[in-house]
């Protein structure tokens, strides 16, 4: 199968913060390739954080700090059998993870108590940001594969 040379498209930043982790985020939430609502969505979270008198990206990157993990298994094939060999994660797949994960929990999470995505959104900010929420826990159950695969880590290549 031959390998064509892979050029990674370069994200711009944002319009309101000019970072490059809120425009990923941004890019992450939206569905169907509405933008202009993944956006709105972001932004209201980001505005209701503000309103509660903390600085938004300070808790979007505490936030990020905490679910982004340092290890994960890749399966490797040796002999007939697959092991998983623990790995260090480099910045750029960290940063994906942990805003995947970030995304997917606040899908995840139920819609009684809240009324919208942004809430959703909101809500698991503030608890990865305090360190628990089931972001962390994902970076948890990550992490401790890793660890319990660790004497497989001869088998790196």
């Amino acid at each position: 199968m031959p390998r064509g040379n892979y050029k990674r498209e370069k994200v711009s930043p944002d319009k309101v913060y000019k970072s490059l982790e809120v425009s990923k985020l941004i890019n992450y939430v939206m569905v169907d390739g509405k933008k202009s609502v993944a956006e709105k969505q972001v932004y209201q979270a980001f505005e209701t954080l503000k309103n509660q008198g903390q600085d938004p990206i300070k808790i979007f990157h505490q936030a990020i700090d905490n679910v982004s993990p340092i290890h994960e298994v890749k399966p490797r094939r040796l002999g007939g059998a697959s092991y998983l060999v623990p790995i260090e994660v480099r910045r750029d797949r960290k940063i994906y993870l942990a805003l995947n994960w970030i995304v997917n929990a606040a899908r995840a999470r139920s819609n009684k108590e809240f009324h919208s995505f942004g809430a959703k959104l909101l809500a698991e900010l503030t608890d990865a940001a305090k360190n628990i929420g089931a972001a962390v826990t994902k970076r948890a159950q990550t992490e401790k594969l890793a660890e319990t695969n660790k004497a497989f880590s001869h088998l790196k290549w």
